[in-house]
């Protein structure tokens, strides 16, 4: 099968999916830049790495339409969101890696990912995408 063959018959399937791809590589770079000086309070960013991944998830849901292209985007998600807590650890001064933010970012994707059996699956289908 073609890799557009994986993808769901949207208007502008290509877009859709060059969007997604954009959407991770701000994700790592926002990652990896220093965080902007904010007083939150205190684990408070468990939320943000949640929403960030469930927002990469559901997204995925919608774009792939193959049970196994949805599977590499789940994997492929978990482990960038474990891989980047690693690069904060190994390659930034002022971020440190946290199991817990990458706990956050896989029940994420996790629950992102399970939008596909609700009916919110085909959003951007119904949408016209």
């Amino acid at each position: 099968m073609t890799a557009t063959g994986m993808l769901k018959p949207l208007r502008f399937p290509r877009v859709w999916l060059g969007l997604w791809w954009l959407a991770i590589a701000v994700t790592i770079v926002v990652c990896l830049i220093p965080p902007p000086p904010l007083a939150l309070p205190q684990n408070s960013d468990k939320v943000e790495h949640f929403l960030a991944y469930f927002l990469l998830a559901s997204a995925a849901v919608q774009i792939y339409r193959t049970r196994a292209a949805l599977l590499w985007a789940g994997a492929g998600l978990v482990l960038l969101g474990v891989g980047i807590e690693f690069l904060q650890g190994a390659l930034t001064t002022d971020r440190m890696a946290d199991p817990m933010d990458a706990l956050a970012n896989s029940v994420g994707v996790v629950v992102g990912m399970a939008t596909v059996f609700t009916p919110l699956r085909d959003l951007l289908l119904r949408m016209k995408g």
